[in-house]
């Protein structure tokens, strides 16, 4: 395999760094992979694998997150689709895909509206495209456990607040995936010099959903027992994107590219690389999306599988 190539670079005098992993003879462009608000540079092995044998894969710490230097506070998104346009720049990219999860959708969103010839196609998952007071208030009475010093009982509430525990609705490695985010979260947040900083902008923080988006190919996909955002309102989002498709996977709830990390891959991977998503494992196509434009964008659902 080919070795990555570290870099670092700065915006705004802040300096950040982005990984690379070459493709020598690629099919598509660069991808470019915006993960959660403590999801670095090291996070994504699964796409790798099934991104790396069609393109280059690019993963970064941002301002604010893993090795980066911290945002100020107050700080926008606008800085972050800064940082990522500096990247684009660094490689010589003149189109990139970008595939953005949870807290980095609204960056890749952002940079999408911002700049949209410059995105050959665009897949955000568990956008957080509605979240209620009651939920803003939960998470920042969490986050009020780092007063106390409480780490341990930071992590649990906040793992447990973005996953749905309801024995009802079956969730793929459930247990499994609560105790990595909690892990995750402790490690981070004794580890990294700006965690608790990160951690707390991305639970108050605010992202603009709105506005719309055309010219750019789209993929938006959710796991079926979302509870931070529901799947429902997130495919009323993906319907302001012009020609967009939505889909769910079963099985999963916000940590989708936990519980079923393949799947996720392989379905950004087909959709990166302009194949059929339809033969996908378990994909089943459904109705259509109601958007107020004359083009449909197409929902379909992963339905469960097992392994």
């Amino acid at each position: 395999m080919t070795e990555e190539i570290i870099r670092t670079l700065a915006v705004d005098g802040l300096r950040y760094r982005y990984r690379v992993l070459p493709q020598p003879a690629p099919r598509t462009e660069p991808v470019v992979v915006l993960g959660g608000a403590l999801q670095g540079i090291h996070g994504w092995p699964q796409m790798d694998e099934h991104l790396g044998p069609h393109a280059s894969v690019i993963t970064l710490d941002l301002p604010g997150m893993g090795g980066a230097d911290p945002l100020p506070p107050g700080t926008g998104d606008s800085l972050l689709c800064a940082a990522v346009t500096g990247v684009m720049d660094d490689l010589g990219a003149d189109r990139v895909n970008l595939f953005g999860f949870s807290y980095g959708t609204s960056i890749a969103f952002g940079c999408a509206r911002r700049d949209p010839g410059r995105i050959a196609r665009l897949v955000l998952g568990g956008v957080p495209s509605h979240l209620g007071d009651a939920q803003r208030d939960g998470w920042s009475r969490a986050v009020g456990r780092l007063e106390a010093g409480d780490a341990e009982g930071l992590a649990a509430l906040t793992a447990e607040a973005l996953m749905c525990l309801d024995p009802e609705r079956p969730v793929h490695r459930r247990e499994l995936a609560l105790r990595y985010v909690r892990r995750s979260f402790v490690h981070a947040l004794t580890h990294s010099p700006h965690a608790e900083r990160s951690l707390r902008r991305s639970l108050e923080h605010r992202p603009d959903f709105s506005g719309g988006l055309t010219g750019v190919p789209a993929l938006v996909f959710a796991g079926e027992h979302d509870t931070v955002t529901s799947p429902e309102r997130q495919r009323a989002f993906a319907a302001t994107i012009e020609g967009s498709r939505f889909l769910t996977i079963g099985e999963s709830d916000h940590w989708v590219v936990l519980e079923r990390p393949d799947d996720v891959a392989d379905l950004v991977a087909r959709f990166l690389t302009d194949r059929p998503l339809e033969p996908a494992p378990a994909l089943r196509p459904v109705a259509p999306l109601p958007r107020p434009r004359a083009e449909a964008a197409v929902d379909a659902v992963v339905p469960r599988a097992g392994g």
